[in-house]
């Protein structure tokens, strides 16, 4: 099949490249004209602008946007005037999935379909394939199924439990707004995954802390382990039920950097954890460990700075405490 990519950034390069190996015809627009270039190296066709980029499709057409969240607006709003009846945009970012509801329903009118594609796979995909969440019209899901099939990652080494297209990466979860629904969830719970694996690390990492005297810790005398915590991670991986491909990364983190030192440790939230929080609150959903883990991440970044003081200072105006090192 042919479709139009834009946007060539780590995962839209690589998606469009996965395409390319599997027989399908790419046409590719980005603002930076080098990453066009790289791609038309490979065998794509590139384009000059998004209009040259429609230009270049046969109808019906299919264009898959690959883009930041704040770019996303702009691009689909152009082609809704560039587009013709049949033709289809498809939005594999982590949009929100109220936004999909409207662009559908923007787009709808005239006769154009919008599909909202929630990729995950990062800038693995192209190797392992991506997983696909895939919301709008089951007319459009059905016309674009050879792409999506192509994406996905296939069965692979991982036995089927269910049936249908589901078993194979990819999945029409509904209208629209389902597919960034889905991924949205998804992103919330990778949040809860990735700090349980860090503050078990952490404590491992910290097991050994009854050596230093000046340390406090309570019945000193048990924790006077020194794990290697890449072995620990590497021994994880094999038949262990905490398994999976994020502690797959974390034993190849700490086997490039067991110290973690290339790291500050401020990690950031692309927004999808607390657009999950937003949807567990106004379904009254209790959601406590994916709400720990979105303010761990605030943490990370200072923003709990001002309270550590304030506590500090509470327990100096009751009690007369005062803060480690402070001379006085």
């Amino acid at each position: 099949m042919q479709i139009g990519m834009v946007g060539l950034g780590r995962m839209g390069a690589n998606m469009a490249r996965r395409l390319l190996a599997r027989g399908h015809a790419c046409t590719v627009w980005d603002a930076n004209p080098a990453a066009v270039e790289a791609l038309v190296a490979e065998g794509a066709t590139g384009a000059a602008s998004l209009a040259d980029l429609v230009g270049k499709l046969a109808p019906p057409r299919a264009v898959w946007i690959m883009l930041p969240v704040p770019a996303v607006e702009s691009i689909v709003e152009a082609l809704a005037a560039l587009l013709a009846p049949g033709d289809c945009a498809i939005d594999g970012g982590n949009s929100p999935f109220e936004a999909a509801i409207r662009r559908a329903a923007l787009l709808a009118p005239r006769g154009i379909d919008f599909l909202d594609a929630g990729t995950s796979g990062g800038v693995w995909g192209r190797e392992r394939g991506y997983c696909l969440m895939i919301g709008g019209a089951r007319a459009a899901f059905d016309r674009l199924e050879p792409i999506f099939a192509s994406l996905a990652p296939g069965r692979g080494e991982v036995a089927p439990i269910g049936t249908g297209t589901a078993t194979e990466g990819y999945l029409h979860c509904g209208p629209p707004g389902a597919g960034h629904f889905a991924k949205m969830i998804h992103n919330g719970i990778e949040y809860g995954l990735m700090a349980a694996y860090a503050e078990g690390f952490n404590v491992l990492a910290h097991a050994g802390r009854g050596r230093d005297a000046a340390s406090g810790t309570e019945h000193a005398e048990r924790y006077a382990y020194d794990f290697d915590l890449g072995a620990i991670a590497e021994l994880w991986r094999r038949g262990s039920v905490v398994s999976s491909w994020l502690l797959d990364l974390t034993a190849a983190a700490l086997a490039k950097d067991p110290a973690l030192e290339h790291f500050t440790g401020h990690v950031a939230d692309s927004g999808e954890g607390r657009w999950t929080l937003k949807a567990a609150i106004d379904t009254a959903v209790p959601a406590p460990v994916l709400s720990a883990a979105l303010y761990a991440r605030f943490g990370s970044r200072g923003e709990g700075a001002f309270a550590d003081r304030l506590l500090s200072a509470l327990r100096f105006e009751f009690g007369g405490h005062r803060e480690p090192g402070s001379g006085t």
